[in-house]
């Protein structure tokens, strides 16, 4: 079942954190993991004006493991986010009709 989330990701101060978290996250080895636990094609980002920290609006299909990859838990991943990741933050989404 898909299901619309929002990540926030607070990135660990220091030069060029933001460049190369996103470097893994648009890499070949990155998109390979994002794939397994959502829709990238959905994905909606947002960074923030300092680059301190990113917003991902996504589409997710596998939700136990999107929270161990958002967690850092993912082994692919784990490297990138101890490197980078100071914390990250989940909602669920819903919509609000008008």
């Amino acid at each position: 079942m898909e299901k619309e989330m929002l990540a926030l990701a607070k990135f660990k101060s220091g030069e060029g954190k933001f460049e190369k978290f996103m470097g893994f996250m648009q890499s070949d080895e990155g998109m390979a993991v994002r794939k397994t636990v959502a829709h990238v094609e959905k994905t909606v980002p947002a960074v923030a004006p300092d680059k301190s920290y990113v917003m991902f609006k996504v589409s997710v299909h596998n939700e136990d493991e999107m929270k161990k990859f958002v967690s850092g838990n993912n082994p692919v991943a784990k490297p990138i986010f101890d490197e980078c990741i100071e914390s990250v933050q989940m909602w669920e989404m819903s919509e609000v009709n008008l």
